[in-house]
């Protein structure tokens, strides 16, 4: 989604090496943001969504990064990536 969000508003890409291929340097930021987040979590693969998540381990600022992110991605994933939206919105209910 984030790579969706960034291409989507035409954020420059850095040429430092990072998670995301081709991303500016605050989605490159803010994915691997995310990743260090998933891997310190206490649910590991059965992690529930972030809206229904119990524990919020994002910091407020990238909480609210990631939040524009998605809102912009999620209607666009059915174009790109139309199993994982499918996924997601099962999960959400």
């Amino acid at each position: 989604m984030v790579e969706i969000y960034c291409h989507g508003k035409k954020h420059t890409p850095s040429t430092s090496s990072g998670t995301g291929k081709g991303l500016c340097e605050e989605c490159n930021a803010l994915l691997d943001y995310a990743y260090t987040r998933l891997d310190h979590c206490k649910f590991g693969e059965q992690k529930p969504t972030c809206k229904k998540c119990p524990i919020h381990c994002y910091k407020p600022a990238m909480k609210e990064q990631m939040r524009e992110a998605m809102r912009y991605a999620g209607p666009r994933m059915m174009w790109y990536h139309p199993i994982a939206a499918i996924r997601h919105l099962i999960r959400e209910l």
